[in-house]
């Protein structure tokens, strides 16, 4: 089947070749090994991390809210990151900015703090989950102009995937979100600001937790974002707003407010007075102010004297005169009015107004805008970059710790600031660098077009500041190739196991028969301190006397000589609470059901003249089958076009074996295009390896190489 294309097909300079070591050979699309390709990791296993204490300084702490399990955060630990993939088309030096971290933000800060960055972000904008009891999901459908199919499963349309399931308890959320906010405390610069951006199902929380941390001398505004006009609810008053906290680290903090225009429904409220002669508009402004003044200010001017209500004048009586005689001093008819000032709308619409603390200027994202990546919780540019513009300045370093579709990133980089965002979704990371791509591909055409590299500014009255990096590279903190998979093997595991799930116990998450059931949360393997704190949550539940079964991913050696002495006690039955562990990936009963077939592909690299041919024959998603057949009951799904789970193509001609240097991608603008799958590109000289990596639709990767 053809293409039906209109691809933006990035095709920047190559990178110089680099020393490689020979991978092994692969299985093609088919099943049989195939000699032409390579598959290779993106990144060499790492050697195990070496461990970082990083110490926290204490919590402002009054007023302080409490909730079950509250722990101080002392101290955390940080990990190394590995640096897995680079997009940096111009070869510059890269900077301490332009940086994407896939892995759990609490372990991502931990590792900003311990590499260089404490007390250097100038700006956190972070838009977190509520905890609202709704499901967070990103949807993919497949690529093609006849739609996606739908699969009932788990009540998801093919593809999707829970970015993060925001039904935690409240105690539980409450931690997580005190631990992130004492790290981000940590990395702000003393001029630094934060932005949380909250609904009104939790925002009286954050907004003390805020106040614990920060203090509350801290806080600066309460802004509320109107992003409906109308909501039905037959229940109760319509929910169109959601809450932004602003606080700064210190009374120092950067302003750069930006004039926005008026509404019509303000100016209706506001600008209601119109002269007589002229037809101008205008609002009336207060001419006093409160308390007592000497001086010229103090006194009274035409009879009329503000010192009698104990205020004076806000500017000179001379200056009163002035405004009188060019008309712009509004008298009342009224004998005991006041005089005020004359504000015209038309002088105010040139300027613009400062923006207040009620903005319902700025549109939601919905299904026409142009914006929109299908994540429920993406934010408009225009909303986040009122905020960077206004509380950072160029080549400032913004920090988004729950990045999500990467609108903060993208709104920095247009911005000519420094960024660094996270998220524990992989989806979101590759969102991200897709979009990222696109701004800096455009970035550097423009520079291009103006003659310079580096200098975009022709009117600095009119252009955007010039780009702070036309880089970024990705990194991953621990290993969090599962985390995309997080919730949904979560539920397979419930089910699979027979675990009966209970959202209203704050610790354990449901019940196997009479036992009780803890799931260990999947990044990171079982360890002393989970058991730990399982021990002190059964100590804090005195009549509790079941025995519970652990679920983790892995488990740490420490961890069978601590459950040997636990269980030890409780041989002969007298003393309850026994623990069981069922560890996924080698329990002969339950361990099954998590082995999976990867995605595979059969790539053609060949090398002809001066250019590098790269042609893909075939690819398959055995996870995107799979759930197709799961819906299909009698009938077998089929796929005409195997470029249909295929989300992009990225191609590295001189891989080093560890980080994926992005030289050209293959970016279908619309779900209804199809990737070229056939290019060519410059060659370097010599020997090279060539990496060419495909993701597919639910962001499964694949990574074919070849020596040419």
């Amino acid at each position: 089947m053809p293409a039906t294309k209109k691809s933006k097909t990035q095709k920047p300079d190559a990178i110089p070749a680099g020393k490689v070591k020979k991978p092994a050979a692969p299985k093609s699309a088919g099943g049989k090994k195939s000699p032409a390709a390579k598959p290779t990791p993106a990144a060499d296993t790492p050697a195990p991390p070496k461990q970082t204490t990083v110490n926290i300084t204490a919590a402002k702490g009054r007023p302080m809210l409490s909730w079950v399990g509250k722990r101080p955060l002392r101290h955390v630990t940080a990990f190394p990151a590995q640096h897995v993939e680079n997009f940096n088309p111009t070869g510059e030096p890269t900077g301490k900015g332009g940086l994407l971290f896939h892995g759990d933000n609490k372990e991502v800060l931990a590792h900003l703090l311990a590499n260089g960055f404490r007390g250097k972000v100038n700006l956190v904008y972070i838009d977190p989950p509520y905890d609202s009891g709704a499901d967070y999901v990103r949807k993919v459908s497949l690529r093609g102009p006849k739609g996606s199919a739908k699969v009932d499963g788990e009540s998801y349309a093919l593809g999707e995937q829970i970015q993060y399931t925001d039904i935690w308890a409240n105690d539980n959320y409450l931690q997580f979100m005190y631990e992130r906010f004492m790290l981000l405390k940590e990395l702000l610069a003393d001029d630094g600001c934060i932005y949380l951006h909250c609904d009104p199902s939790r925002n009286s929380y954050l907004r003390l937790l805020m106040d614990e941390v920060f203090g509350p001398a801290a806080f600066v505004n309460e802004v509320i974002w109107q992003r409906l006009s109308a909501h039905n609810d037959s229940t109760r008053y319509g929910i169109i707003h959601d809450t932004i906290y602003f606080y700064s680290k210190s009374e120092k903090y950067r302003w750069s407010p930006q004039k926005t225009p008026l509404s019509e429904r303000y100016i209706e409220q506001f600008f209601d007075s119109v002269e007589e002669k002229t037809g101008r508009r205008y609002s009336r402004s207060d001419l006093t102010a409160r308390g007592l003044r000497t001086g010229e200010s103090g006194g009274p001017w035409r009879g009329i004297n503000p010192a009698e209500k104990g205020n004076h004048w806000k500017v000179k009586v001379s200056q009163l005169e002035e405004w009188d005689k060019e008309g712009r001093i509004h008298w009342p008819k009224s004998a005991d009015g006041m005089p005020r000032l004359k504000r015209y709308l038309d002088e105010v619409e040139e300027t613009g107004s400062s923006p207040q603390d009620i903005w319902y200027d700025v549109k939601p994202i919905h299904n026409q805008s142009q914006e929109i990546l299908d994540y429920p919780t993406q934010k408009p540019e225009v909303l986040v970059g009122r905020i960077i513009n206004t509380s950072s300045n160029p080549g400032d370093l913004v920090l988004d710790a729950f990045l999500g579709s990467g609108t903060t990133a993208a709104v920095a980089q247009k911005s000519g600031r420094r960024w660094i965002g996270c998220d524990i979704n992989k989806g979101g990371i590759q969102t991200t660098v897709k979009r990222l791509e696109d701004i800096i591909t455009e970035q550097i055409e423009a520079a291009k077009k103006a003659g310079r590299q580096k200098d975009l500014i022709a009117d600095e009255t009119e252009r955007p500041p010039p780009p702070a990096q036309f880089s970024f590279a990705v990194h991953r903190v621990n290993d969090y190739d599962l985390a995309i998979q997080h919730n949904e093997v979560v539920n397979l595991a419930c089910e699979h196991i027979g675990i009966t799930r209970t959202r209203s116990d704050s610790f354990f998450d449901g019940s196997v028969g009479q036992r009780l059931a803890k799931i260990i949360p999947f990044g990171h393997p079982l360890s002393v301190p989970d058991l730990e704190d399982l021990k002190k949550e059964l100590s804090a539940r005195s009549t509790e006397e079941r025995d519970v079964v652990v679920v983790c991913l892995g488990k740490e050696l420490t961890v069978d000589a601590w459950l040997a002495d636990w269980n030890l006690l409780r041989k002969r039955g007298d003393v309850p609470n026994k623990i069981e562990i069922i560890e996924l990936r080698t329990d002969p009963k339950y361990g099954k059901f998590i082995a999976r077939q990867p995605a595979r592909a059969k790539v053609d690299i060949t090398r002809k003249a001066d250019k590098l041919v790269v042609e893909i024959k075939d690819f398959i998603s055995p996870s995107i089958i799979e759930r197709l057949q799961s819906q299909a009951g009698l009938l077998q799904p089929k796929i005409d076009d195997w470029r249909a789970m295929v989300d992009c193509v990225m191609i590295d001609p001189a891989h080093d074996g560890k980080v994926f240097n992005i030289t050209l991608a293959d970016v279908p603008e619309k779900k209804t295009d199809f990737v070229q799958a056939r290019y060519e590109l410059d060659t370097p000289k010599g020997k090279t390896t060539v990496a060419v990596k495909i993701t597919d639709m639910l962001g499964e990767e694949v990574i074919i190489t070849k020596e040419v």
